[in-house]
């Protein structure tokens, strides 16, 4: 049998931690995460790792692996996901790896791609732009310039659209035209899988998750992070917008709207993306883990 990475895309809050969990058990194998916010160990509440139950029941890789102080590069987490590879796959038939971050997913199915040189006096341009007209600049920036790239990328990431910006301005050609130039060789058979839901019922599912992550403590984990909120970590849905709050600029209520805003716009994009990937096969969020094992996986 040749040995088989599989992958479950989807929008935030469809189910993915679930269902990968009830299909390692059937599979008897293990999950890499490839969600980059769950690196961080200093991030639980506002991120949805799996339960102290789940991780128990299936061995799970890249969470809580590295702090908010360090810098995590995704050409480092490609090296550490192969690492892991190349070690289960010597016991195991089948690896799950669970997407939360389409970027670190590519960097495993289809590589790292390179990219022109960079003039430091765009990159320095850019940044003071940021300084003096916010992310929204950036984003409608880069929307002008890479609308492929736009609907893929973390929007609220500013770090990652200065770099897609410096790319199209220095080479005058779209960012996501450098993307998929270099595949991996791999030795492995790939499933890809990402699972589907009604937008409307996708929305509800988002909108009460934060509720639950307020209950659960979302607010006392921001407060103690407070001192760390502009490393590129915490510069993400959830923590940014009850910074906020915590800095006296909105209301808790505000915050907790405009993350639920900013959540629903991210699936929006996500299921967008999803939309344009024919080589994904889409599974509906009823379908059980047992359905998919004997439908794609039991002839292997």
């Amino acid at each position: 049998m040749k040995k088989t990475l599989i992958t479950i895309y989807g929008p935030t809050a469809v189910g993915k931690t679930k269902f990968s969990i009830d299909l390692a058990k059937l599979l008897k194998c293990e999950i890499i995460s490839c969600d980059s916010r769950q690196f961080y160990k200093e991030l639980s509440v506002g991120t949805a790792i799996p339960s102290q139950k789940e991780l128990e029941a299936v061995k799970h890789h890249c969470i809580h692996n590295k702090s908010i102080n360090e810098i995590y590069t995704i050409k480092e987490f490609q090296n550490e996901a192969f690492e892991i590879i190349n070690k289960l796959f010597k016991i195991h038939n089948f690896i799950i790896i669970v997407g939360g971050s389409g970027l670190y997913m590519d960097s495993i199915i289809n590589g790292l791609d390179e990219f022109p040189e960079i003039d430091k006096m765009v990159r320095d341009e850019l940044n003071l732009k940021f300084q003096k007209f916010g992310i929204k600049y950036l984003q409608n920036k880069l929307e002008e310039l890479d609308p492929v790239y736009y609907l893929k990328v973390d929007l609220n990431n500013h770090r990652r659209l200065i770099r897609a910006l410096e790319v199209c301005i220095s080479s005058k050609k779209p960012y996501s035209s450098f993307i998929g130039k270099k595949t991996n060789k791999n030795t492995f058979n790939i499933l890809n899988f990402a699972i589907e839901m009604n937008r409307d019922e996708l929305y509800d599912k988002i909108n009460n998750r934060v509720d639950h992550m307020i209950s659960q403590g979302l607010v006392e984990e921001v407060k103690s992070l407070i001192n760390f909120k502009n490393t590129n970590a915490l510069n993400t849905v959830g923590y940014k917008e009850l910074f906020l709050y915590l800095e006296k600029k909105c209301s808790l209520a505000e915050s907790i709207s405009e993350i639920k805003k900013n959540t629903r716009r991210y699936a929006k994009r996500q299921m967008t993306w999803l939309n344009n990937k024919k080589s994904i096969k889409k599974i509906n969020h009823t379908i059980s883990a047992q359905e998919v094992k004997r439908t794609y996986l039991d002839f292997r």
